[in-house]
């Protein structure tokens, strides 16, 4: 077992597969989805729907670091190359931004619930409308990375062992 830990496979990773995709992707669903539920739920005036968006932030913002601390540790294994470090470099600021701001789009749908879980306001729909763009941008980004620029890939992990890509 010890030898998965101490040696990387043909994606430069010390375990089968990249786990930043997965579990970003549950930060993106629950992000969408309650943005979603925020406004249906404003427009049709069923405020049950507030609480499921309550409950998909909050998840979101825990697993937001979880995926922070993968992507963080695969990006130092994926030795990216020159053509993909600015990239990676906007995709990891943009990563850390959105931790904070989801917290903070949290704290403030938890003050929002405290007073009245039946309301929210039209700014907080306006919120959740901009960081469903940044996380959209995110996507694009994230997107990038893997399919143009191939990081953890086998044949681009090859490149870069064989001196290929610098």
């Amino acid at each position: 077992m010890l030898e998965y830990f101490t040696s990387l496979n043909d994606h430069n990773l010390p375990y089968p597969d990249t786990i930043h995709p997965i579990v970003v992707h549950f930060v993106i669903a629950m992000v969408l989805f309650s943005f979603f539920c925020d406004v249906v739920g404003y427009f049709t005036g069923k405020s049950s729907l507030f609480e499921v968006s309550w409950w998909n932030m909050l998840v979101a913002t825990i697993a937001i670091f979880v995926a922070i601390l993968f992507g963080q540790f695969e990006a130092g294994l994926a030795q990216p190359y020159s053509l993909a470090k600015s990239v990676l470099n906007l995709h990891t600021l943009i990563g850390w931004s959105l931790s904070g701001i989801i917290t903070a789009i949290t704290a403030w749908r938890y003050v929002i619930r405290a007073r009245n879980p039946q309301k929210i306001s039209i700014y907080y729909l306006g919120a959740g409308l901009i960081l469903t763009l940044i996380v959209g941008l995110q996507v694009y980004l994230g997107d990038e990375l893997v399919w143009v620029y191939g990081l953890h890939t086998v044949p681009v992990v090859e490149a870069v062992k064989d001196g290929l890509l610098r």
